[in-house]
């Protein structure tokens, strides 16, 4: 699941072919190529070979950049992809005895991402593990006196056969931010936290961001064929989330892009995302979480935002304190 700022996150990066990474990079490279060859040409006698070698290796120590940041979606990806998970949740109402107000029952179920900051500690947002959170129709609900109960909340981490529950869930009061426990105890030691940044990124640098964009959809669409074609029928979630994970086929997708601003807590890239990719991590070039994957702006594709991890980690102390 994913918000629009008051309310709503992952379309897959487009394929590209082959060519078009070495094009790009060309692209970016060629201009510094020209103007050193004009100067070798036109200042022949002004250029000493220390200045030549110098501009040599400005435009190497660039083009290494721009390599590093085409390959950089990748290494991130396998890194750290079995620490991202696909959460389920679903929830209703209970009303009192002797509530005058009384709606219809109704279980809702949303979907969105996940990922683990300690041995067995899991973030995501809040809106994720408490959907009522700053749900207009649910709110009114909770007014008129009904109390929301989770009946179902599980994390379906790459390579396990089956889901993981989760319990013990701590907000952030002023943060759409959540960490909740694996209500199992630790995972294999396959399975290693991501790290966190130890301070955010400058507007411009570029941004990972990975999660399970309309969830079960977007796995189904990259599934094999005999596999899709037996499930697309489905209309079960957690039926075709419990296949997938059978089949090995709960992989998170990344896109990437460029971070634009820093508002406070607020990051804000235009890295793609969509319903489902909710609490997924970004992450900066060096591999390090430095927010958590919120909200987008519908109908701007560069108005993706994202929460710093930096307040995540009062609400990982407290579950860790809590442990002792």
């Amino acid at each position: 699941m994913c918000r629009r700022p008051e309310t709503n996150l992952f379309e897959t990066a487009p394929h590209r072919g082959p060519l078009v990474r070495p094009l790009r990079i060309l692209w970016h490279v060629f201009p510094w190529l020209v103007v050193a060859l004009l100067a070798v040409q036109i200042y022949p006698s002004r250029m000493s070979n220390l200045e030549l070698n110098g501009a040599v290796s400005q435009l190497s120590a660039q083009l290494n950049d721009l390599q590093k940041q085409q390959e950089m979606p990748s290494l991130v990806l396998k890194r750290h992809r079995n620490a991202i998970c696909y959460l389920y949740v679903t929830y209703t109402f209970e009303w009192p005895a002797n509530s005058v107000v009384r709606r219809l029952e109704r279980h809702t179920r949303v979907s969105g991402t996940g990922f683990l900051v300690d041995d067995d500690l899991v973030a995501t947002n809040r809106h994720v593990l408490e959907p009522w959170f700053e749900d207009p129709d649910d709110e009114q609900q909770i007014r008129e006196g009904a109390k929301p109960k989770i009946e179902k909340m599980v994390a379906f981490f790459p390579g396990l056969m089956d889901p993981v529950r989760l319990n013990n869930v701590r907000v952030s009061v002023d943060q759409d931010l959540a960490v909740a426990k694996l209500a199992d105890g630790p995972l294999p030691d396959t399975f290693q936290p991501l790290p966190l940044a130890a301070q955010d990124s400058e507007p411009g640098d570029p941004v990972i961001v990975i999660g399970y964009p309309l969830g079960t959809s977007t796995m189904l669409a990259k599934s094999p064929s005999n596999l899709y074609k037996r499930l697309a029928s489905t209309k079960d979630t957690i039926q075709i989330a419990n296949e997938l994970a059978a089949n090995a086929m709960i992989r998170p997708s990344a896109t990437c892009g460029h971070l634009s601003d820093v508002v406070d807590q607020k990051l804000i890239y235009d890295a793609p995302t969509a319903q489902g990719g909710s609490g997924g991590p970004v992450f900066n070039s060096q591999g390090e979480v430095i927010a958590v994957n919120a909200a987008y702006i519908e109908g701007f594709n560069g108005g993706t935002i994202g929460i710093s991890a930096q307040s995540l980690k009062p609400l990982i102390m407290a579950l860790q304190h809590k442990r002792q």
